[in-house]
């Protein structure tokens, strides 16, 4: 297993198409250059490694003993194969061949005036893609704005909007902290939502507000809050691999 550190910033998904050109066409295995899916990385209660696919489907990485990223749950972009071994309690047996961390954050909290100040209020664009989605009590999303050279931090945040008719309407914020623009380019973040409050088993529409270029902006997200899984015991991580909190 291969685990990869893709750049998420300028043509961050790019990537995966840019890669592929600098190797031989013959000797590639075009299956395993592309992330196939989007997991999130867990740990069971006897500390079994196990990754969630969606709302209901687990997969047992037979390769895996550890996580690479200790004892901590992170969402992370995967490329595996099913294969025919057994797979205990969970629902399918798989070979990860490799697989990238996203950032993973939980929300921050609303803080009214204060939040242009603490959050930012600078232009993003939230991109329509598969990774773009709100499952396993996370809402993944790729977005896309303007990045310097300079290697300048930028920080996104994702912060409930206490609106009293709407308690799953959520509002994402960037601070590109005064970074020169000069191009457009991608990022991965997710963010932990067991600040909301619980579904209940219901599925309800998520509200994901953001200040686009154009102006302000909204999506709806089916969202229902975590279903158990096997005993999970880690928590949510903060690491970062790109110039980007």
């Amino acid at each position: 297993m291969k685990i990869t550190h893709f750049l998420l910033t300028a043509g961050i998904l790019l990537g995966f198409v840019l890669l592929p050109s600098c190797l031989d066409k013959d000797d590639t295995d075009w299956s395993r250059v592309y992330p196939n899916a989007l997991v999130t990385v867990k740990h069971a209660s006897d500390e079994t490694v196990f990754l969630q696919l969606d709302d209901n489907t687990t997969l047992l990485p037979v390769n895996m003993e550890t996580s690479p990223y200790g004892t901590k749950e992170m969402r992370a972009l995967l490329n595996f194969e099913e294969v025919d071994e057994p797979s205990r309690e969970y629902d399918k047996a798989v070979h990860v061949n490799w697989m990238d961390s996203i950032r993973t954050k939980p929300m921050a909290p609303n803080l009214g005036e204060d939040n242009d100040e603490e959050y930012g209020n600078d232009p993003v664009e939230i991109v329509r893609d598969w990774v773009t989605i709100a499952e396993d009590g996370y809402l993944t999303l790729r977005f896309r704005t303007l990045w310097g050279y300079s290697r300048v931090v930028h920080y996104v945040n994702l912060i409930p909007t206490n609106n009293p008719e709407n308690p799953y309407e959520v509002e994402f914020r960037h601070d590109a902290n005064n970074d020169y623009p000069d191009r457009m380019g991608d990022g991965l973040v997710a963010f932990k939502l067991d600040d909301l409050p619980d579904t209940e088993g219901e599925t309800v529409k998520l509200t994901l507000k953001w200040k686009s270029f154009s102006g302000d902006k909204s999506v709806e997200f089916d969202y229902r809050t975590r279903a158990a899984t096997p005993g999970t015991s880690a928590i949510a991580a903060e690491r970062s691999v790109v110039p980007l909190q």
